[in-house]
């Protein structure tokens, strides 16, 4: 065993089962041609979450383990996660993980490369509040860009932060990485 306790939500499709049904005044009802039809409907998206969850869900949960165990070794504090390649789904893995370490809240960014070869800093959301982020990037940063944000911030080759501070890029894996640390910093954490 993987020691891995995931959970993955398999959400029946009850409406549109039931929008299957024949309307009430129609004269020629089949209700089993419509019974085959949701089974088929049914059965469809069993097959595609059972796919999802093994070809996806499950190794990303496997990414998100590996580099939350080695976030201390990203960076003492242990508030960076790192990621090599982005593109996982990461934060509900991310706040199982924390839960079951008991160190809830405490991982503020995420720091992975995109599919351009740039790096980014991910401001991690607080779980349930939909756009709100436990730690915004500065907000002296925010809608800067590219040579004018690296000037700002002392830190070459950054690409942007976004307006909301939600999320900002640079160029360098060591980049995204400073950029991180020093939101941490000016944060006092």
């Amino acid at each position: 065993s993987s020691g891995i306790n995931a959970e993955w939500p398999l959400r029946p499709g009850g409406g549109r089962v039931r929008d299957l049904n024949p309307p009430w005044n129609e004269t020629k009802q089949d209700f089993d041609g419509q019974f085959e039809r949701a089974v088929a409907m049914v059965g469809e998206e069993l097959v595609k979450r059972v796919n999802g969850m093994a070809n996806v869900w499950l190794p990303a949960l496997k990414i998100v383990k590996a580099a939350f165990e080695k976030r201390l070794d990203v960076d003492s504090s242990g508030q960076i996660v790192k990621f090599e390649q982005g593109g996982c789904p990461w934060k509900e893995h991310l706040y199982k993980l924390e839960s079951g370490a008991d160190c809830e809240g405490s991982v503020k960014y995420v720091v992975y490369g995109d599919s351009n070869g740039s790096w980014r800093v991910q401001a991690v959301g607080v779980k349930g509040e939909g756009f709100a982020s436990r730690l915004p990037l500065p907000e002296a940063w925010r809608g800067v860009r590219d040579q004018e944000l690296s000037d700002l911030i002392a830190i070459p080759d950054c690409i942007f932060v976004h307006a909301s501070g939600f999320i900002g890029g640079n160029k360098t894996e060591e980049g995204a990485m400073t950029m991180a640390k020093q939101a941490l910093k000016l944060a006092n954490l």
